[in-house]
């Protein structure tokens, strides 16, 4: 292909993502989303309830049906399952975060802070399950290589327990205790992220293996350590460069001796930066208020930080089944 025809190709294709763009806003502003979240129904249905012109609803739903949101039934229309979950959890498509870019980019104020980013990443860190999967496997959970606990006075080692340091829905250790049958998680955070934290871990049937504290990950007061393993997941980007330091001390604190650190996190790639990298970046950044509060690190960075501290034996890797740039990084104290 010749570089014009590369070209246009590119130029339709960025009309083309800003045309869809339009149409699922509109169709959310119009209502037809929220008709359809109720039931099934007609375009006759549509028009007279939401008292828009038929022939363009007709041309709408077209649309939706092109870009698989939408599904037809006969003369039915009904929400695909993709759009059932935008509407439960991003029913805005993240407008309410990336509204905010502009004023921050020109120097105003804007209503950001870091704990709505924290809640809104715990509210769909469910999205993550396949990662958060793969990684406990990459771990070799409950293997004979994976973390274990401490040793007993019997020199066998007994269950291994899980800190999860500012843990969301706490879908990255539940994955781990799940695949490890015999492990137990001490999931520390806020109220209404332990709340989902603990559906999480009710929906697996944790039940008596999974403890909540409250309080805030980076000033809460830990008098464990004897952990074998210690979860900072999502966390390390949407924090200070000084709350990153403490959630490093808190975790090495709190572990065993020999005991694993396990950081799961955005990480810019050793390459040019990808779409995926760039708009996670830009996301953070417009999301946590762009006051330098939360950034995507390189690996570079947060290997240098968990050295300072004492960790040795620091591995990395980028988890593929992760759709938005997720790398894992393992320490042992």
């Amino acid at each position: 292909m010749s570089p014009q025809n590369r070209t246009l190709d590119r130029y339709q294709e960025l009309m083309q993502i800003n045309a869809a763009s339009h149409v699922l806003r509109t169709a959310g502003q119009v209502g037809v989303f929220d008709q359809l979240r109720s039931g099934q129904k007609t375009a006759d249905q549509l028009a007279e309830t939401l008292r828009i012109n038929r022939s363009g609803l007709d041309l709408l739903l077209e649309c939706l049906i092109s870009l698989n949101v939408v599904e037809r039934y006969g003369d039915d229309h009904a929400l695909a399952p993709v759009m059932q979950l935008l509407c439960q959890y991003d029913s805005d498509l993240g407008d309410a975060s990336w509204q905010r870019l502009r004023p921050l980019l020109q120097g105003e104020s804007t209503d950001a802070s870091g704990r709505a980013y924290l809640d809104s990443l715990a509210a769909t860190q469910w999205i993550h399950t396949p990662a958060a999967m793969q990684a406990a496997e990459m771990l070799d959970m409950g293997g004979p290589t994976g973390p274990m606990g401490k040793f007993g006075d019997d020199g066998l080692p007994e269950p291994l327990r899980i800190l999860d340091l500012g843990c969301g829905s706490a879908v990255w250790s539940c994955a781990m205790a799940y695949r490890d049958g015999q492990a137990s998680i001490v999931a520390v955070d806020d109220a209404a992220p332990l709340a989902a934290a603990t559906s999480t871990a009710n929906a697996i049937q944790l039940n008596d293996r999974f403890e909540t504290r409250i309080g805030d990950p980076e000033t809460i007061d830990l008098s464990d350590s004897d952990f074998g393993l210690v979860v900072i997941a999502q966390r390390l980007h949407a924090t200070t460069d000084a709350g990153r330091k403490t959630l490093i001390d808190k975790a090495y604190d709190s572990l065993a001796v020999g005991g694993r650190l396990v950081v799961i996190d955005l990480f810019r790639g050793p390459t040019k930066p990808n779409l995926t990298e760039t708009i996670e970046a830009l996301r953070v950044h417009a999301g946590t208020g762009g006051t330098g509060q939360g950034r995507m690190q390189s690996i570079e960075e947060t290997q240098a930080l968990l050295k300072a501290r004492g960790f040795t034996d620091i591995r990395f890797t980028f988890i593929e089944a992760s759709r938005v740039n997720f790398g894992m990084m393992v320490a042992t104290k």
